[in-house]
Order: C-alpha cells, then sequence, then structure tokens
C-alpha cells in the first residue's frame, strides 16, 4: 500500500504531482497544501478528486475535515495539531476515512481509542517537506511501534513517512508496517511516474 502526499516543486504543482503518482499506480492520493488559500486549496482538491475517482484511488484531504464532503474526498488524515479524530468523526460520520500522525505508540493508542481508521507513523528520517518535525523514528523505532501494537490488540494499518526513498522499502516494510508515504521521493525524481511504478512493484512484493 502506497500513499502519495502531495508536493509542488519548480517543475510540477500539485495537481501534476497526483496525476502523475496515479499513472504510476498508486491508488491512495492525500493532498497536502500547508499555506494555500482556501481557493487553491479546492481547486486542486476538485480537480483530484475526479483523477482519483478515474484511477479507482482513495482521496483524502490533510487537516480539512470540513471541506470533505465538497471536493467529493473520501475522508481525512489529520495531524498532531489539527482537529482530534474524535472531533472529525462527529463531523464526518463512520463511512468517512480518518488518518492520524503518530511519532509514539502513545500516539498510535490515544488515535485508536478516538477511532481512526490507519496511521501515518514518523519521520522514518529527516525530510524537508515538513516543518515542525518529530524526532527521527528509524527501522527500530518502526518495529517497536508494531510490537507495542500487536501486544495491545491494536490492529489498524500503520504507513511509514519521511524522506522514503526505494531503496529502503524493504527494510520499512519488515518492520511489519502496512505500507509507505512517498512525497519528495517521487516528485523529485527524474521521472516520477517510472519511479512510482518502482515504489508499488517493491512495496507489493514486501507485502
Amino acid at each position: 500500500m502506497i500513499q502519495f502526499i502531495t508536493h509542488s516543486n519548480e517543475r510540477y504543482g500539485y495537481v501534476d504531482g497526483a496525476r502523475m503518482a496515479l499513472e504510476g499506480g498508486c491508488r491512495w492520493v492525500q493532498l497536502r497544501m500547508k499555506d494555500a488559500s482556501e481557493a487553491d486549496f479546492l481547486s486542486a482538491a476538485k480537480e483530484i478528486s475526479k483523477l482519483c475517482k478515474q484511477h479507482n484511488a482513495v482521496f483524502v484531504l490533510d487537516d480539512h475535515a470540513e471541506w470533505v464532503e465538497q471536493t467529493g474526498a473520501d475522508g481525512v488524515h489529520l495531524g498532531k495539531n489539527d482537529m482530534p479524530v474524535d472531533e472529525a468523526r462527529r463531523l464526518l460520520g463512520k463511512d468517512r476515512i480518518i488518518g492520524g500522525t503518530a511519532n509514539t505508540f502513545e500516539d498510535v493508542e490515544r488515535l485508536h481509542r478516538q477511532g481512526a481508521d490507519y496511521i501515518g507513523c514518523g519521520p522514518f528520517r529527516f525530510t524537508t517537506t515538513k516543518k515542525n518535525l518529530s524526532p527521527v523514528l528509524g527501522l527500530d523505532g518502526y518495529r517497536n511501534i508494531v510490537e507495542q501494537m500487536k501486544l495491545h490488540n491494536i490492529g489498524l494499518p500503520i504507513v511509514a513517512i519521511g524522506g522514503i526513498l526505494e531503496e529502503d522499502i524493504e527494510a520499512i516494510m519488515q518492520t511489519g508496517v502496512s505500507g509507505i508515504a512517498v512525497s519528495g521521493g517521487i516528485l523529485n525524481a527524474e521521472n516520477p511516474v517510472e519511479e512510482m511504478q518502482k515504489f508499488v512493484n517493491k512495496t507489493k512484493t514486501n507485502q
């Protein structure tokens, strides 16, 4: 399972990035546009929502639970400083996907209690695409969290995130996580579509 988190660089905008990720076989896109205006975010969200429907892909918004309905998104991903998961659940109902960000097992436990559907867990290593980075986890951090989850019977899918490159996938998947989220590793590649194909294939073979 691969989640593409949108990003922009000199070559590509947010919608371009999502389109290329989908063409490369990704079936789960999160729209993250941290400093965008409401108009820009909604415009990109509506375009990406259409693209995801064409590719039968899941589409979640980063942070903005209040815009899920009007953009046609499947749900929302909530960071540590965003709306709590249980509040978003009351707003969106039981059928929408709600993910949350975790850096420690305590975070995982809280999100599980609040009713999250999946956990975005990281960062794996230092990454420039995110401000206010939490402590880096590395492989041992994932092993530890997955182990604790098993001990406490928490069966939520856990997605590794943070500076992940193709050559990291095999080792990360062996820690017991369910999937990988990627952003700059795709968009900054020479050929983003081909790079996503490699990520998708590598993740499948190591599941």
